[in-house]
């Protein structure tokens, strides 16, 4: 049975372990807190399972924060990230429940963000929706974070104004997902007379 022998700083959070006498593997520090591992000990099978159970884990949360560090993206679709990593089931709930509980994955927050976003640029209710759904979003946060954003007749009158009236901005503007009401108001009766219909 091998026997830690030392366990040296190397800098970074991880530890450089050494089995009798020879340097063996550089491990993060917390999963060599978590399991215990400490000079003398010995490394048998069932420290080893513990070991490898640790080391998932700690590369599904280390996976799952580099990810939200980079942009904000919802519980459901970091998930799907993890698990195109080939993340187990269960590390990747830990993971992405760690990060919940920590204030980096909020699915209300993601909501009212990317909704925002989207508008800005120009999107109607029904392409938000559809994008949040897409997306893993809750209907409800969904519904909320729409509800939240100026009327779609207002951003509707800003893209006609923008783009100028017609058939060519009523098309443009359904195929942005904006709702017929909201496209016969933002146009007004420009383009009733062109025999256009939602």
């Amino acid at each position: 049975m091998a026997v830690v022998t030392a366990l040296r700083d190397a800098r970074g959070g991880r530890i450089a372990v050494e089995l009798d006498g020879e340097r063996w593997r550089t491990l993060p520090l917390e999963v060599v807190a978590r399991v215990g591992l400490a000079p003398g000990e010995e490394l048998d099978r069932s420290r080893l399972r513990a070991l490898a159970r640790e080391l998932r884990r700690a590369r599904a949360l280390d996976s799952a924060l580099r990810t939200v560090t980079r942009r904000d993206v919802s519980s459901q679709r970091l998930r799907e990230r993890l698990a195109r990593r080939h993340v187990p089931p269960a590390q990747r709930d830990e993971a992405v429940g760690a990060l919940e509980r920590a204030g980096f994955v909020d699915d209300a927050r993601y909501a009212c963000g990317r909704a925002a976003s989207l508008a800005d640029r120009g999107h109607g209710d029904a392409a938000i929706r559809w994008r949040l759904e897409d997306e893993g979003v809750p209907a409800a946060l969904v519904a909320a974070a729409i509800t939240g954003l100026e009327s779609e007749v207002e951003r509707a009158r800003r893209f006609v104004e923008a783009r100028g009236s017609g058939l060519r901005t009523a098309r443009e503007l359904v195929r942005r997902g904006f709702g017929e009401d909201a496209v016969e108001s933002a146009l007004g009766g420009a383009v009733a007379d062109e025999g256009w219909h939602g």
